[in-house]
């Protein structure tokens, strides 16, 4: 066969300062996707020159960061990520093509040898010298999982295209399978490769097929050995012309064709179905790196003297082109939930250059070990020499192990059908956390309170604290961080910060930072060896931390160690307010349809009770993205399909959906929660692509009504009825309140005057649906609505209403509603002084008994001229309380307002010297009269009821 040779051209000069004084040094070349730019770079230089590849006489650009020679250089799949490794000992991030450098994304003791970003450039492997393969996020920096198996040096590392495994082979021979999912070996092989010894200028390598389906291992007989992807299997060897141990390897664009370099400066082209070379290049010096080029039929290669060049026409054209049918591996979850695949709106991770992608990837099919047969006229065939249809026969079958291996292989699938399920289980996040940008700052808490930022720079981070309203905190002086904190959490009283395991023991830290105390070392942290913090929260005078081994670890605001939980399941978030800590964890496995199967637990820190948990709804194939309690204090949920649910107590515990954000946002906007009130959510508009804002420019808040995902109504008044929803939880919420704390024997005023007004906003919003029921003519609902009433003066108005649009009979209607309603509560009010008089509790303020009045009760008249009741506030009356058998609210003692100019006087309820007491259940005020000696019964026969939802009407 003819040997040509190429002319090469000079990128990086020998420097002997670098340790290539024998002028032999590791050089690395790679296209980018377009074939637009070649990057090069030398083990001997510290620069990493981008050249054109469309105009190669004009200057590269030289990127000047590292201190020492680049020893790795990688790009992800979509070129807008380079990574490179250096002897320096850190592995360093730049956007592409411009070269601009974006952050130091981790740092090993020792001089990185390899670097491999996945499928979807999520993820980048780092190893090297160091005893330990690091799986990096590219999204915050985070490190994942530290892989540890080799004895020497890690020269080669290798990503699986189908996402399952990671590939990775040492300095003496041996290669393992790592499966991502677990973090664990699945194949050792020993040996399989040459032993470089210590000359770093040759490097072991390996490659996947860009099937996926065989990985291409240099062999000790100068040849090529390929192994099954699941079996770890020798499938086949290319052997050939080599005469000395080859030193790099590459597959081309399709995978039908491979080029191998060797010791003997020979690079060999060859067609691999067919196991033989078709064409070969000799050069002046030992090629030590070559990319194929991902359009047209060329291979870029580089010598160890920094030299490189373009073989063109590689493949002859009589045989099909390097890049004709290249295979499209199925997009799979790469099995670590940190780093998913593409095809889910964003959350907080994502590749560099993909904002679209999201913690929780769409899994493709599961892998099953290929089963591979055999014919009965191939019995006589070279196992070596057989291919079927992926072009591999391993070894022969016989029929009845062929059956066993089959079901094997049904086995096989279901299990990685259940792993395929497990890797789709949301990761734990941070609320208020934006991702890592490299180069700018971001923000490690957002809140209703405030913000905390960090800015990362070379070997620290500067964290600043801002309020966004000065007067709720005091002004935080900024910090240097050097533990690398990656979550934050905030109140008034101080910051707590965490970080993921790092460094050579794998510790993760927890630091709290009071903003005021009267000692000074009042900040504090501690260390998990082993143990990673995934979630922080705060409440009042206490810090909890939820860990990787599902500790739920309760700290006092002094570092005093106070409470160690084991949770259900693997957390996914938490939060804090006041005495209550809320958790998310997984329930179980994902269900068949990649729905999360979520579980909240609330924690009262200060009783050391749980008073509620259950299921977490969400909208289906959604995530939970947000999670904390309201302004009111209310627990709250987001998920990635927009609907926002707020947990009540009503219905034994639900949650109730107040917001859809499909209803209110442009198909170009995204909303970054941050909070919310009892009528507004609080987020900030993010446009499409961007899922989280920026620090800078400062983000503003906007404020979305909430507003229920109500049915289209016949009405027509969606506002209305969506007014009536929120005014009726806000109105059990502010009840349940008012039974704390007069439980606890604190004062309801505020609590009264906040039920009375809601009361009354309720009454205006139900009269004005009761007008658009008599406009549409739907009088059966408008009745509904009248018995929702409270106040008398609302049914009163009621009746005037729907008198004034000509309804005689739905105004006999609603007298009749109110009469029966006055009845009703007159005879209550009867029965529970009767009651209260026959347990005791019947004494009058002076101290003297009274009787039951025998005097018959008034019904005033129904008629629509009747004034309006004035309401005044009551105090509580114990032994009426105490007498109400059938009404589980406090019962409250009236003090109405004499009208006359002499003053007040007190009334009671019994019937002892005049005065009389009354008790209502909820609502604190009642009627005053003009009349002295009637007030009571006025007061007794107007009362209105004090819930509508749970008092019947006869």
């Amino acid at each position: 066969m003819k040997i040509r040779t190429l002319k090469l051209r000079e990128a990086h000069k020998p420097s002997a300062a670098y340790g290539a004084a024998n002028g032999s040094s590791f050089c690395s070349i790679l296209w980018d996707q377009q074939a637009r730019h070649l990057v090069t770079a030398s083990s001997s230089d510290s620069g990493i020159s981008i050249h054109d590849a469309l105009l190669p006489s004009t200057t590269p650009k030289i990127l000047r960061h590292h201190r020492d020679g680049v020893t790795a250089l990688a790009l992800s799949p979509n070129s807008t990520c380079l990574a490179s490794g250096s002897i320096d000992n850190s592995v360093k991030l730049y956007k592409f093509p411009g070269g601009e450098f974006e952050t130091n994304i981790t740092r090993f003791t020792l001089p990185i040898r390899a670097l491999a970003f996945n499928q979807s450039g999520s993820m980048l492997a780092a190893a090297g010298d160091d005893d330990g393969i690091k799986l990096i996020n590219t999204v915050d920096g985070s490190i994942a999982r530290v892989l540890k198996g080799h004895k020497g040096s890690v020269t080669g590392l290798a990503f699986d295209p189908m996402g399952e495994y990671l590939a990775s082979i040492d300095s003496m021979g041996t290669v393992l399978f790592w499966e991502l999912q677990s973090g664990t070996i699945l194949h050792t092989l020993k040996g399989v490769a040459p032993n470089t010894g210590l000359d770093t200028s040759l490097v072991n390598i390996l490659s996947w097929s860009p099937d996926g389906e065989m990985l291409a291992v240099p062999g000790l007989r100068n040849d090529v050995v390929m192994y099954d992807r699941d079996t770890a299997e020798k499938v086949f060897t290319l052997r050939g012309d080599h005469l000395l141990p080859l030193c790099f390897l590459s597959w081309s664009p399709n995978g039908k064709y491979m080029a191998t370099s060797s010791l003997d400066r020979q690079v060999l082209i060859w067609d691999v179905l067919k196991k033989q070379d078709i064409d070969r290049q000799k050069f002046e010096d030992r090629i030590c790196c070559m990319a194929w080029k991902p359009v047209g039929n060329t291979l870029a290669v580089v010598d160890v003297s920094g030299k490189y060049g373009l073989w063109e026409s590689v493949v002859p054209s009589s045989m099909k082109s390097p890049t004709e049918d290249i295979p499209q591996s199925s997009k799979k979850s790469n099995g670590l939930l940190l780093f998913e695949e593409e095809g889910q709106e964003p959350c907080s991770s994502g590749s560099l250059g993909d904002n679209g992608e999201d913690s929780i990837g769409e899994s493709g099919p599961p892998s099953r070990k290929r089963i591979r047969k055999r014919s009965e006229f191939d019995e006589d065939r070279s196992t070596e020499n057989t291919i079927d249809d992926y072009g591999l026969l391993p070894q022969r079958m016989a029929p009845k192990r062929a059956r066993e291996q089959l079901d094997k292989g049904a086995n096989e699938e279901l299990r990685s059908t259940a792993i395929s399920v497990r890797s789709k289980m949301q990761e734990a996040f941070q609320p208020g956390v934006t991702p890592v940008q490299p180069g700018k700052r971001r923000f490690l808490c957002y809140n209703m309170l405030g913000t905390i930022t960090t800015m990362e720079y070379d070997g620290y981070s500067h964290i600043e604290i801002d309020f966004h309203d000065t007067s709720r905190g005091p002004r935080v002086p900024a910090m240097t961080d050097h533990f690398g904190f990656t979550m934050a959490c905030l109140n008034e009283n101080g910051s707590v910060f965490a970080n993921p395991c790092k460094g050579d023991k794998n510790m993760s830290t927890l630091m709290y930072r009071p903003f005021s105390s009267w000692a000074n070392n009042s900040e504090w942290y501690m260390r998990f060896e082993g143990e990673e913090v995934k979630v922080v929260a705060l409440g009042v005078h206490w810090v909890a931390a939820i860990t990787s081994l599902n500790y739920l670890r309760i700290f006092t605001d002094g570092g005093l160690q106070k409470h160690i939980l084991s949770l259900d399941g693997p957390a996914v978030t938490a939060s804090g307010s006041k005495n209550r800590l809320a958790v998310v964890t997984h329930a179980s496995n994902c269900l068949p349809s990649n729905d999360q199967v979520l579980e909240f637990h609330v924690f009262d820190i200060r009783n050391g009770t749980r008073p509620s948990r259950g299921r977490l709804p969400l909208s289906p194939g959604s995530h939970l993205i947000w999670f904390g309690f309201s302004e009111e204090g209310l627990l709250s949920s987001y998920d990635s399909k927009g609907v926002l649910r707020v947990y009540t107590s009503q219905y034994g515990g639900s949650w109730l959906p107040l917001f859809s954000a499909n209803k209110t946002k442009k198909s170009d906007e995204n909303y970054w929660v941050v909070g919310l009130n009892a009528s507004k959510l609080f987020c900030i508009v993010c446009k499409s692509p961007e899922v989280f804002p920026q620090v800078m420019p400062k983000p503003i808040l906007t404020l979305l009504d909430l507003s229920s995902p109500l049915a289209s109504s016949d009405l027509g008044a969606d506002v209305l009825e969506n007014e009536f929803i929120l005014n009726n939880l806000h109105l059990f919420q502010i009840q349940k309140r008012i039974e704390e704390s007069s439980s606890d024997g604190r004062d309801t005023t505020e609590l009264d005057d906040e039920a009375f007004s809601t009361e009354a906003a309720q009454d205006r919003c139900i009269l004005r649906l009761i007008a658009s029921c008599c406009n549409s003519d739907k009088l059966v609902r408008a009745t509904e609505l009248v018995k929702l009433l409270t106040l008398e003066k609302s049914m009163k108005g009621a009746i005037k209403l729907v008198t004034a649009l000509k309804l005689p009979n739905l105004a006999d209607r609603f007298n009749n509603i109110l009469e029966e309603r006055m009845l009703n509560e007159t005879k209550d009010m009867s029965e529970a002084a009767g009651v209260a008089v026959n347990q005791g509790s019947g004494l009058g303020r002076n101290g003297t008994s009274s009787e039951v009045s025998s005097e018959p009760s008034c019904i005033p008249s129904s008629s629509t001229t009747l004034s309006a009741p004035h309401f005044v506030k009551k105090v509580v009356n114990r032994g009426a309380q105490k007498g109400r058998s059938d009404h589980n609210q406090t019962a409250r003692e009236v003090q109405p307002e004499a009208a006359t100019s002499g003053g007040s006087a007190e009334l009671r309820t019994t019937a002892a010297a005049g005065n009389q007491e009354t008790s209502r259940t909820s609502n604190p005020f009642l009627k005053s009269s003009s009349n002295h000696e009637g007030a009571a019964k006025e007061a007794m026969c107007q009362r209105p009821p004090s819930n509508p939802f749970k008092k019947s009407v006869k």
